[in-house]
């Protein structure tokens, strides 16, 4: 072991520790990467909650404000790309610790905002910047360099922290906001901040062989050297990776199905469900609270499709998730916002929010091997491209059409084109890897 990849002080203590209660160390670094994630998801959530206090106060149009929230989901994606490499050469913990920081700093700044170039800077580029290096790059990153068996299970369960972010921060969020402010609302949002950089501090390890042990799952170590190279070739090999990988016709089909995946949760609902129960005389707790649904339907559907990505033709499940997905779209315009039809969407939709990451990633890990992480950065920019465009775009349609129900229809649609597509992507003859399209 080199001199750079030695131990942690305590981290014999704590493998030893855990150890001894048959728990291998990378649970507990899962469990670390949940909570950053899902901080880091309720700092992504925490804008639709905001856009009426917003408006309320400062006489801000909603799509101005929308225009705002989309840059930081342009930037929580372009991110990614570049997170991974960061993750390779400066390790899960520091590059955590620097994310939270910047979360905090660009919520901590807000509470002065008092114009919309201000709301730009500290929500679309600060949050923007910070929260993408939480983003799902860093749950895959952890999921494969600490498992071997299990994986895919484990990827779930990291992606399934958004929606914990969800169930548990924005009805709080909504609650405070409404009460005492939105300021208020976004102390809690820095409370956790603090929290989640303190267990990023004490638990959080970069690799197995640190502290000593194999993979889960694993009979040998594997051939992981450390990124030596310069701080400009780490950032310059995302682009190459960019480069080899945009010949592939299969990036292609996950980039644009992951586009439409953004689009039609975060860019969509995430951002505007609040303000859309507000157009039918839905207050924003309850309208919130089924954002906190929709999350809590989803932790279930995100974990089973990671269960079922470790056994079943990944193409088929996109088939079937966004084919789900793109019917409770259509079918929410016509249900005049009633109290069951209500409940039956957020059922259905919810189980299947993010329920698409696990299988994406799989297949690009089959695609592009060792340089998997880099290009599903790529692909999850795909996804944060399609969520801005819908968070702007929704806004545009509720200030020109005053309603969002167009959004919807459009949104739908290319759901189900996006069921259709994912079988563009070929297999070999013995049914494993795609084969380049």
């Amino acid at each position: 072991m080199t001199p750079d990849h030695l131990p942690p002080p305590g981290s014999t203590t704590l493998t030893k520790a855990f150890s001894n209660k048959g728990i291998h160390y990378g649970w507990v670094v899962v469990a670390a990467t949940f909570l950053t994630m899902m901080v880091g998801a309720s700092a992504v959530g925490a804008p639709g909650v905001l856009i009426g206090p917003l408006q309320d106060e400062f006489g801000w149009d909603v799509a101005d404000i929308s225009a705002v929230f989309a840059v930081r989901l342009l930037l929580f994606g372009a991110v990614g790309p570049f997170a991974a490499a960061f993750l390779n050469r400066f390790g899960v913990r520091k590059v955590s610790l620097v994310a939270l920081a910047m979360m905090g700093a660009g919520v901590i700044g807000s509470f002065t905002m008092t114009t919309l170039p201000e709301l730009f800077l500290f929500w679309g580029i600060v949050v923007g910047l910070g929260t993408g290096l939480t983003a799902m790059v860093l749950g895959a990153t952890v999921a494969t360099r600490w498992f071997v068996a299990k994986r895919g299970m484990v990827l779930g369960l990291l992606t399934a922290s958004v929606a914990t972010g969800q169930v548990l921060f924005l009805p709080a969020f909504a609650a405070m906001s409404e009460a005492w402010g939105w300021r208020a609302a976004l102390g809690l949002l820095v409370a956790m901040l603090a929290l989640s950089a303190v267990v990023v501090l004490i638990l959080m390890r970069d690799r197995p062989a640190d502290i000593g042990l194999l993979p889960y799952g694993a009979s040998q170590a594997p051939a992981e050297p450390a990124d030596t190279s310069s701080l400009g070739n780490t950032l310059i090999k995302p682009l190459q990776v960019l480069k080899e990988a945009s010949r592939s016709g299969t990036f292609w089909i996950l980039f644009g199905t992951f586009f439409i995946c953004g689009a039609t949760t975060n860019g969509l609902v995430q951002t505007h469900l609040v303000a859309i129960c507000s157009d039918f005389g839905i207050a924003p707790v309850m309208a919130a609270g089924m954002l906190a649904a929709i999350g809590a339907f989803n932790f279930i559907g995100t974990i089973g499709s990671g269960w079922l990505t470790d056994r079943f033709d990944s193409r088929w499940l996109l088939f079937w998730y966004y084919s789900l997905r793109g019917l409770s779209l259509l079918y929410l315009p016509f249900t005049g916002f009633g109290f069951y039809e209500l409940t039956l969407f957020t059922v259905f939709y919810g189980l299947d929010w993010l329920a698409t990451v696990p299988p994406t990633v799989k297949l690009a890990a089959e695609r592009f091997g060792a340089n998997a992480a880099i290009v599903f950065g790529w692909i999850f920019f795909g996804h944060q491209i399609g969520a801005a465009a819908a968070a702007w775009g929704a806004g545009l349609t509720r200030s020109v059409y005053t309603t969002y129900l167009p959004a919807f229809y459009i949104a739908g649609v290319i759901c189900l084109l996006a069921a259709i597509a994912v079988f563009a992507i070929r297999r070999t003859q013995d049914g494993g890897s795609p084969q380049p399209a």
